[in-house]
């Protein structure tokens, strides 16, 4: 009666509405009474349910109603379409745990017989209503077998992977935080295998990494969108967890990335340079979604050496896109006041306080941190500035990122070499050694001039803020291409080179030393240059092969070991050496073997006195040492009443039993 096809519509329509009805009464009748039949059984429900969603799809409307699945007036009921949303409703509504997996295998067969995901709309709809209806902890079980029938689809087209990991997007969103349930990594894991595999069908051109006559060949576009709704999702479900649970999963993805000179966690079909460089890019924006808007009290948790370490060696790539992919995600974790937006501009501000940053005293726990990593993130952005392929969304994005560790973690000496660092990013301009472009370094002595002019007014020193006005002044007037105002707009005004930069337009270690050292500053620290240290993460940083690293590896060892020490010759080692250790080995094997098979003949033949004895004499021999070993150790236990004097004028200690000691009061309970 559900399935209907009569001509007249007014009669279909009848017949329908009492086939819903009569659905709706056996739901009501049968689903609580273990008298009945089990509707929640398989052979069932694979007829209820389809009858219910061909009846949903009929009248298919735009947006599902209210979540309570029981508030329909008398005129919605009248259609057979919101009397079949209303059983269905009642239907989830009822299904305890055991029995959600038997009613939604149902609604994903009739998807797939009907090529029902590739139009996301009625999908997405009849997932909300499940969403709505089921109770909410049994949310992560209708999540799980989402997940299960992705991949059970991996080798289907990229529509069809997309309608699905739409609608877990969908699902993910109503359900909150009981959505991923107790399986929170293998959610992320499954999501990050198919977004391992469209890259690879991506690359590949084929599901099966051939392209032979009679191959299905993939549509790059549709599997770029199937990407981004990947990291959509993957962003969805981290909004949804604890920040204990995003820290984990940060970690996790970052523990799948191919990080450079590494080798490859997730190896892929198409291996090779171009699908390493597409994992990394999709897994870090995989985790530019996870961290948005995550915030912590505690940096030392959110950002530990096993995540930071690898995330930073990204920013030493020569890719663009990957180092500004790490820019995002270290503001995401820094920032925990929603400063981002006051420093997405590099300007000149004369006023800081239209900004209105929230500036707190650092924790102990930002202390320690900012002592432990500190240095690397100064290093890496010197390093970030250094690169000829930076263009202005990358020196706007460092920008910001030294406001917001100047706003969060800055304290007196984090103050003072975010100082230093600044005025090393104007030699780096100033340098003639380094092989940057004219944009370039116009855009570094610009990012140096923008954030000195903001750490002035933060520090609120007078003398300081006066000397950076007067070189941005001087700069306005004589040279305004080494100002942000003129560098970082669409078509920058700039000289045909940097020859002579000198005078009052740069501004001077010595002179910001000598005012902040007058505030309390550390002047010693204020003027020296610095200088970021040389690692070998540099070298392999650029990560052309495996056989360079171990060469680079080899290269810096034996750099770092002292030519004058005079070394013992190595071993050769040939052939010869190695067949006579393991003929050495063979040797050695079976004396030992022999040695245990004499030692149990004897304890097996020779006389019982014979055996005695030796054991005899071994416990002997034994207790003799015992006995040396106290003599040493076990001395009598001093006593509070002092020392006596023996006849001969010696001392003598007086050992009293402990119960005769007597102890002060102090000492007593």
């Amino acid at each position: 009666m559900c399935h209907s096809s009569f001509e007249d519509p007014d009669v279909r329509t009848k017949i329908r509405m009492a086939g819903i009805k009569g659905l709706q009464g056996v739901v009501r009748k049968t689903v609580n009474d273990e008298l009945q039949a089990n509707i929640w059984d398989p052979q069932h429900m694979d007829k209820i349910v389809p009858s219910l969603l061909f009846n949903l799809q009929t009248g298919e409307r735009s947006e599902s109603r209210s979540p309570s699945p029981l508030q329909a007036s008398e005129k919605e009921k009248e259609s057979p379409v919101e009397l079949t949303e209303l059983c269905f409703r009642e239907l989830l509504g009822r299904a305890a745990y055991g029995n959600i997996k038997n009613a939604i295998s149902p609604v994903l067969m009739h998807l797939d017989n009907h090529s029902l995901w590739e139009g996301k709309t009625f999908a997405v709809r009849c997932f909300k209503i499940i969403m709505y209806s089921i109770q909410s902890q049994h949310s992560h079980l209708v999540i799980q077998q989402l997940l299960g029938h992705l991949d059970a689809n991996s080798k289907n087209s990229a529509t069809v992977r997309a309608g699905i990991v739409e609608v877990l997007l969908e699902a993910a969103a109503i359900a909150a935080s009981g959505s991923v349930g107790p399986t929170v990594l293998e959610v992320f894991n499954t999501l990050l295998r198919q977004l391992r595999l469209s890259v690879d069908y991506e690359l590949t051109g084929s599901y099966d990494g051939s392209t032979n006559i009679g191959t299905k060949i993939i549509k790059a576009h549709e599997e770029r969108q199937l990407q981004e709704a990947v990291i959509r999702t993957i962003g969805s479900f981290a909004n949804t967890l604890p920040t204990y649970q995003r820290s984990e999963v940060m970690l996790f993805i970052m523990g799948k990335t191919p990080v450079p000179g590494v080798h490859l966690p997730m190896p892929s079909t198409g291996s090779g340079p171009e699908s390493t460089r597409m994992i990394q890019v999709m897994l870090l924006k995989s985790l530019v979604q996870v961290t948005a808007g995550f915030q912590t009290t505690n940096m030392l948790t959110a950002l530990p050496s096993s995540f930071l370490e690898p995330l930073l060696s990204f920013s030493l790539t020569e890719d663009p896109e990957v180092r500004m992919l790490v820019l995002q995600i270290l503001l995401s974790l820094i920032d925990r006041h929603d400063s981002r937006p006051k420093f997405s501009n590099i300007s000149i501000i004369s006023d800081i306080s239209v900004l209105k940053l929230k500036v707190e005293k650092c924790s102990r726990q930002d202390n320690l941190f900012m002592k432990k990593h500190g240095q690397q993130l100064y290093r890496h952005i010197y390093l970030g500035c250094k690169e000829p392929s930076s263009g202005r969304q990358h020196y706007e994005t460092l920008f910001a990122l030294l406001g917001l560790l100047s706003v969060e973690l800055a304290n007196e000496e984090v103050v003072v070499d975010l100082i230093r660092l600044a005025l090393a990013l104007q030699d780096l301009a100033l340098s003639t050694d380094e092989a940057l472009p004219v944009y370039n370094r116009c855009a570094v002595h610009a990012l140096a001039a923008a954030y000195l002019n903001l750490i002035c007014q933060l520090t609120t020193v007078p003398a300081f803020c006066q000397h950076i006005h007067e070189v941005i002044e001087v700069r306005q007037k004589e040279s305004p291409y080494l100002l942000p105002e003129d560098v970082f707009i669409d078509n920058p005004k700039l000289p045909s080179s940097l020859v002579k930069v000198e005078g009052d337009v740069l501004f001077l270690q010595s002179k910001i030393a000598e005012v902040l050292g007058g505030s309390g500053y550390n002047t010693e620290r204020l003027a020296t240059p610095y200088v970021p240290q040389f690692t070998d993460e540099d070298r392999l940083s650029k990560r052309k092969s495996i056989g360079e690293t171990i060469s680079v590896q080899l290269e810096m060892e034996s750099r770092n070991s002292p030519e004058k020490e005079e070394r013992t010759p190595a071993e050769e080692i040939t052939f010869e050496t190695l067949k006579n250790a393991i003929v050495d080995s063979v040797g050695m094997e079976e004396q030992e073997r022999e040695r245990r098979r004499r030692v149990v003949e004897k304890f097996q033949k020779a006389p019982f006195e014979e055996i005695a004895a030796h054991c005899g004499a071994r416990a002997t021999l034994q207790q003799s040492k015992l006995n040396q070993i106290f003599e040493i150790t076990i001395r009598p236990p001093p006593s509070p009443s002092g020392t006596i004097s023996s006849g001969y004028g010696q001392t003598q200690s007086r050992s009293v039993p402990i119960y005769e000691m007597k102890f002060p009061d102090l000492c007593v309970y």
